[in-house]
């Protein structure tokens, strides 16, 4: 019986790089077997394959397929767990985030907050503001300073605002991804990739059998090619995110901690203000959601509702609350009705507990925070990382690192630089040839962006290649799809490097097309022909394939 349901994927052929990575796992052997694809996956492999060791990740559908997918964006320092006294998890995370910010210039930036605070906050204003000095502090002032502002200097600032029951209002700062969630994490399985690590999407974990001294047997299937094989792993690490607790429960693994679920998502709809800001409130409930910008749109979230099933859709209710909820805080010429929905983002979180511990009660539900913990089970050489965020992504991956170790596995010294963006001085030389080569700025959906900064921030050195493209033939130089920042030249490399095997990887995961444009559209878009084609994810029959249900080991 599969270690986590399946569903079936109806997908085109494996890309060469997928095969040649599944050829190396058929009877190989690696030190450290990751199961799961999500953040904390990608970063375990990342942070270990840096170290010289042996690697392979595994997910049972596209990486980033679950969780990873469905965040708010936001690389933050968790200004609302301050409420509940969190100080040392709000340092650590803030700190986190510090790194991040340096590491990654133009990936992701910071980006103010204006929190609007009435009859629904649960504080005065006089202690919310206090409270931003504090979270200043604690982020090492590392962002801009923040703001007292009354409720006409709300409007001032967005007169978009409905303040007739606002009290006064704070400015803050954390920081965001310009592009999407799961192109980040995307980013470290490449560059675990890069060093030497084995990968492979679309890939069940069938069965993993014990080994004595030698560690792990690790039955494999190929969601795609039906082909089944097995690898030899001296250890395990779960990062199986939503589903950690039931694969450990079938590698009969013990931890003192367990997931509980809480169901978050967002709602895209067209642009709501132009400023590059997030809108914070308190929703009737007391408890915080956004307005957040992506591109040309706005985002509209997060709930926070208590679940028990890992893959809960998206309700017709979860829909009514959030537009009620912003149509109250706003003057809109137009109340925002399911109509203007464009895409969703639902991500079911995993949060971690104390396992025989009932103080996560629905009364106090929103108080648990997305704090992580990671579980080493010597005798069975497995690693287990229950809950976590992105934000806390570099502290997991070093944590990974030093729990390998505990399991008597030899770790090198590594580079110390898995992670993070190629010297400035090279994002502005081929920002220049770029420029040379006469591309200028792009569509409206990346109105702050050059073509050439959008080309770089995705996909780094490798960028090179796609100006090769350009200069071998102009047209490559032009976008693939209609209002879109993704050009032909690109196409290449997506195919050649990134494993896209359905149209959802592309346009939901590398890309944040489907986020930004509504399904329909993108579908009729005259360039999806040739997407399809140069990306391989037509069958004999010239219709597209895609994921048709989510499942993937993601964290």
């Amino acid at each position: 019986m599969p270690l986590c349901w399946l569903p079936w994927y109806d997908v085109s052929p494996s890309p060469a790089l997928r095969d040649r990575n599944l050829d190396q796992l058929d009877g190989g052997e690696v030190d450290v077997f990751i199961i799961g694809g999500g953040i904390n996956g990608a970063v375990s492999a990342a942070a270990l394959a840096d170290r010289g060791l042996s690697v392979a990740i595994a997910d049972r559908g596209d990486f980033a397929g679950v969780t990873s997918q469905e965040s708010s964006n936001l690389v933050w320092g968790g200004f609302k767990y301050l409420q509940n006294y969190e100080l040392s998890l709000v340092f650590n995370l803030c700190r986190s985030r510090n790194k991040l910010m340096k590491a990654y210039p133009t990936v992701m930036s910071e980006i103010g907050f204006l929190a609007t605070l009435d009859r629904t906050a649960p504080f005065p204003s006089w202690l919310a503001a206090l409270g931003t000095v504090g979270y200043w502090g604690i982020g090492g002032f590392a962002t801009d300073r923040p703001h007292f502002r009354r409720p006409s200097a709300l409007n001032e600032l967005e007169p978009i605002l409905n303040t007739e029951t606002a009290d006064a209002g704070v400015e803050y700062a954390d920081a965001y991804l310009k592009d999407n969630d799961a192109r980040f994490v995307w980013g470290f399985v490449r560059s675990a990739l890069d060093r030497g690590a084995i990968a492979a999407n679309y890939l069940s974990v069938t069965n993993a059998e014990r080994a004595g001294e030698q560690g792990w047997i690790v039955h494999l299937r190929d969601e795609i090619g039906d082909r089944e094989f097995t690898c030899k792993a001296a250890s395990i690490v779960n990062a199986a995110g939503p589903f950690v607790d039931g694969l450990n429960d079938n590698l009969s693994v013990t931890t003192e901690h367990e997931i509980v679920y809480s169901k978050g998502i967002h709602l895209v709809v067209p642009q709501l203000t132009s400023s590059e800001r997030v809108l914070a409130f308190f929703d009737d409930s007391q408890r915080l959601f956004y307005v957040i910008p992506m591109a040309h749109r706005s985002v509209i979230g997060t709930t926070d509702t208590r679940t028990e099933n890992p893959n809960d859709p998206v309700t017709a209710e979860d829909r009514r609350f959030l537009l009620s909820q912003i149509n109250a805080r706003l003057n809109l010429d137009q109340p925002l009705t399911e109509a203007d929905i464009i895409a969703e983002r639902n991500g079911v979180r995993p949060l971690v507990v104390p396992k025989g511990n009932d103080s996560h009660a629905e009364d106090d539900w929103t108080s648990l925070s997305r704090k992580h913990e990671v579980e080493v089970d010597s005798d069975a050489k497995v690693i287990s990382i229950l809950g976590g965020k992105l934000t806390d992504c570099l502290n997991v991956g070093d944590e990974i690192v030093e729990a390998i170790k505990e399991l008597g596995i030899d770790v090198g010294q590594g580079s110390k630089t898995w992670y993070g963006e190629p010297p400035a001085t090279e994002g502005a030389a081929f920002v220049t040839r770029a420029f040379s080569l006469g591309l200028d700025r792009p569509p409206e959906v990346e109105r702050a962006s050059s073509v050439a900064e959008v080309l770089w921030r995705r996909h780094g050195r490798a960028a090179h290649k796609v100006l090769d493209n350009i200069e071998a033939d102009s047209a490559q130089g032009q976008p693939v799809l209609s209002e879109s920042d993704v050009l032909r030249a690109e196409l290449p490399l997506f195919a050649e490097r990134e494993m896209i095997v359905t149209v959802d990887d592309f346009l939901r995961r590398r890309t944040k097309l489907a986020l930004i444009h509504r399904v329909g559209e993108l579908s009729a878009d005259p360039g999806m022909i040739e997407v399809e084609r140069v990306l391989g994810t037509v069958d004999n029959s010239g219709a597209a394939r895609q994921t048709t249900a989510a499942g993937s080991d993601d964290a």
